[in-house]
């Protein structure tokens, strides 16, 4: 199994070597463009000859290594070159990051989240040790620019005009951006390569299988489709779990900013922390919705001996939702018919399925709505539903609704927090255990929630 993680391999890394060298011309012109805006802008206080000087050396490793990349190619090297060539590249990045930084205001330039984004890359293109690698780099050289200018080692460019001169000298602000820089690069590091890994995993069992199916094209067509829906579906979460990480990681250093800055009054502290913690428990949830997710993706245990009672489940989980719905004042009413057994599914499983739609009924209807809930037994199935008289869901968002991150733009209106993660949970744990899980709906009314559990015979 090793060797099939292995994957990007051969062809496909040295092609991924060319899309890297090809993005860094880009940056090397966005580059530019910003150093001459600086230098018309902060000419007098920043070394705008250092900083033409860094993007130089950019452009010149990256001939560098577009010339190299095509030797190996030509010479039909293996595997472990353009690994190499790889690794050259993505650490000779962080430290050209770590320069421009250094001469266009340390500290106090935002663009240090480009830290992320060098480690979200070396996650996709690379093994998982090589992320943590790349994670350990960064944070390194970020910690250690801002304690070599506090300490003088280094001098400081102060952007005048736009931050505090002094702020490169605070030790609890070098604390605060050094914490949360090892967090945001470790944190997207983990979720990203355990991603990977487990795509990787199975990208290189079609590709091998693929080897083996040659004679049979029909196939062979199925299974490169699939590559391809690996791909896309690989790249799409790692944006979006990027995109989704960084979001809670900025507003939680901003609310910090404020405070060590001295913007905020003293009594107003507890005010920005308590919006902090808000946004910390956002990131948490979404990071325990991706755990849940994560685990359904693994390789299934034997299900024939699990069973779980529904009705008990339903039970514990209206005992604690109990409360949401009293400060709505909703309507509720649950109607359980009578012998509804076991099911073949874990009992834990089984509550996550009647928490997650339940709660969303709670969430998504007004004060004085109605919430029913039904249970049953039939043909070998045990099927349950939940009906609201919510918001609804348009025909458009239904075909979408239980895809990962994917909520409404009514659902965003009335509640601006929520992972979009709950329904995909629901889908992937009953169809875990051979169940199903779809819904009616019609906007402005209210939608209905049905799922099926095979029953325990």
């Amino acid at each position: 199994m090793s060797e099939l993680l292995r994957i990007p391999v051969g062809r496909e890394l040295s092609d991924r070597v060319r899309w890297l060298i090809k993005v860094r011309w880009a940056a090397v012109g966005v580059a530019a463009v910003l150093v001459l805006l600086v230098s018309r802008r902060l000419g007098d206080v920043l070394p705008v000859a250092s900083l033409w000087g860094t993007v130089g050396a950019i452009a010149v490793y990256n001939l560098a290594f577009s010339v190299a990349e095509h030797r190996l190619v030509t010479r039909g090297a293996p595997y472990e070159y353009h690994a190499a060539l790889m690794h050259g590249q993505i650490l000779a990045d962080l430290l050209a990051l770590t320069t421009l930084l250094h001469f266009s205001g340390g500290i106090e330039n935002y663009f240090a989240t480009g830290y992320v984004l060098v480690v979200v890359v070396g996650s996709v293109l690379m093994t998982r040790r090589g992320s943590y690698l790349y994670a350990s780099v960064a944070t390194t050289l970020w910690v250690g620019l801002l304690v070599a200018e506090s300490a003088g080692v280094l001098p400081h460019y102060n952007l005048t005009g736009f931050r505090v001169a002094t702020r490169y000298r605070e030790a609890a602000h070098i604390t605060a951006e050094s914490l949360v820089m090892a967090g945001a690069n470790f944190g997207v590091a983990y979720l990203a390569s355990n991603v990977m890994e487990r795509l990787r995993e199975e990208e290189g069992k079609l590709y091998h299988a693929n080897l083996t199916l040659e004679a049979r094209a029909g196939q062979l067509a199925r299974l490169n489709e699939r590559l391809r829906e690996l791909d896309r579906a690989r790249s799409f979460f790692v944006r979006v779990v990027a995109h989704e990480i960084r979001a809670p990681v900025a507003a939680i250093q901003s609310y910090l900013r404020l405070i060590l800055d001295g913007y905020v009054p003293e009594e107003r502290f507890r005010e920005i922390v308590g919006k902090a913690e808000v946004r910390a428990r956002d990131q948490l949830e979404l990071i325990s919705d991706l755990l849940d997710l994560a685990r359904l993706e693994e390789v299934k245990k034997d299900v024939v001996a699990e069973s779980a009672d529904v009705a008990k489940s339903l039970r514990d989980v209206l005992d604690m939702v109990q409360a949401g719905i009293q400060d709505k004042s909703l309507s509720l009413s649950v109607d359980v018919a009578p012998g509804v057994g076991l099911v073949r599914a874990d009992e834990d499983h089984v509550k996550q399925v009647w928490s997650n739609l339940i709660s969303n009924a709670v969430k998504y209807t007004p004060e004085g709505g109605k919430i029913a809930i039904t249970l049953q037994g039939e043909n070998g199935v045990v099927r349950g539903s939940v009906q609201d008289t919510g918001i609804g869901i348009s025909p458009e968002d239904v075909e979408r609704i239980f895809d990962a991150f994917y909520r409404t733009r009514e659902a965003k209106a009335l509640s601006r927090h929520g992972t979009g993660l709950g329904l995909s949970i629901v889908k992937g744990i009953t169809e875990r255990y051979g169940g199903r899980v779809w819904v009616e709906s019609e906007v402005g009314v209210g939608s209905t929630f049905f799922f099926e559990l095979p029953a325990r015979g």
